[in-house]
């Protein structure tokens, strides 16, 4: 009986662990979503400099948070909501590392941004953008903690407003290239920009149904319509 309590022990301190990392991992992307953000708004190609740095923390921390719960797999075979638990980490850190990746390529445009003329107005409605999906993330990570569905079910519904922003921005950038064909060079560093942006609200979602997942054992469906007009992923590596 002891020995079954201590194995118990052990287990929930290898969950609190990985837990507690995925909570650090979290406010890492949070701050690399804002850093970039801000370094697009005040054209500080310092500050896009350190996000693309802080980047190499991310990345490492999903590798610790996979390679800890594939160990806690191996040695204590968890069932039912234990399992269920430990494939929604591996899941949300992968998440939180494709963000991370997201905001640091937002940090790479701006640093050949920053060296053309600014295109009036786009880069505050970039900022509000960023912000809101920021906010959209520190809102799942609690309910993840807080195992909130109801929460989790509200970014399902807020990810709209993030499509909705990057068709206005878009639609924007479309006339402002008509107008001016000199701002056709920025326009298209700034679409990415945006797309990138949208990106990691559905990044943010997925993370949301995984805390459904995690409390419910069901995925929620699928019924929100994407609206973007241009396919746009450039969060690789290089």
């Amino acid at each position: 009986m002891t020995e079954d309590l201590h194995i118990v022990s052990s287990f929930d301190r290898d969950l609190e662990g990985i837990q507690a990392h995925i909570m650090k991992m979290g406010g890492l992307v949070e701050e690399a979503i804002l850093d970039a953000s801000q370094a697009l708004i005040k054209r500080d190609e310092e500050l896009s400099g350190k996000v693309r740095e802080r980047d190499a923390a991310i990345d490492a921390l999903e590798e610790l948070i996979n390679d800890e719960a594939a160990r806690v797999i191996a040695l204590r075979s968890p069932t039912a909501i234990d399992l269920r638990l430990i494939l929604s980490v591996i899941k949300i850190s992968g998440n939180l590392e494709r963000i991370g990746d997201y905001a640091k390529n937002l940090a790479k445009r701006n640093a050949v941004l920053v060296h053309m003329s600014p295109v009036e107005g786009s880069r505050r409605a970039l900022g509000r953008m960023a912000k809101e999906v920021q906010l959209m993330l520190k809102d799942a990570l609690d309910a993840y903690i807080q195992r909130d569905v109801e929460l989790a079910q509200e970014i399902l519904e807020r990810d709209n407003d993030i499509d909705q922003m990057y068709n206005a921005l878009f639609r924007e950038f479309l006339t402002f290239m008509m107008e001016d064909p000199r701002h056709i060079t920025p326009c298209m560093h700034l679409h990415f920009i945006a797309k990138n942006t949208e990106r990691m609200g559905d990044h943010v979602t997925a993370i949301a149904e995984q805390v459904i997942y995690l409390v419910t054992g069901e995925m929620p469906e699928d019924t929100r319509p994407k609206t973007g007009f241009l396919e746009a992923d450039d969060a690789s590596d290089d």
